[in-house]
């Protein structure tokens, strides 16, 4: 005799985690940031969560990662699952970010700006007529 069916868990779950992200429970993603020749990865992995729950925001040179979530594609009302704000250095081409998810894992990859046009030089000075 089964008490609660398959159905019925799929259904209830995600309701459950939604009252106790609310009730002030929160949903820890991971979050790893790696630094490679060409600049750094971002990775932030939270199992379940679809790419459409996901959101990447730079706003000056802040970068937030948040997840909500809804019950249905079409509800107005989101649950935030968590959200995460990193200040970014100078030396990043904040306009070359990429975002992909894969995985189950969001990425975000952004590139170090031209070394040559952050190094300082020397302008000739020519002399006038």
């Amino acid at each position: 005799m089964k008490l609660i069916s398959r159905e019925f868990i799929r259904t209830i779950a995600p309701q459950l985690d939604l009252l106790n992200t609310i009730g002030g429970g929160v949903a820890q993603p991971t979050l790893r940031v790696n630094q490679r020749p060409k600049g750094v990865v971002l990775h932030v992995a939270m199992p379940g969560v679809p790419a459409e729950s996901f959101h990447v925001v730079l706003k000056d040179n802040h970068l937030t990662v948040y997840g909500e979530y809804r019950h249905g594609p079409e509800d107005q009302l989101a649950a935030p699952l968590f959200v995460q704000t990193l200040d970014l250095p100078q030396n990043l081409d904040l306009t070359a970010i990429n975002a992909t998810h894969e995985g189950g894992e969001l990425r975000v990859a952004i590139p170090f700006r031209d070394a040559e046009a952050n190094q300082p030089r020397e302008i000739d000075t020519q002399p006038g007529s």
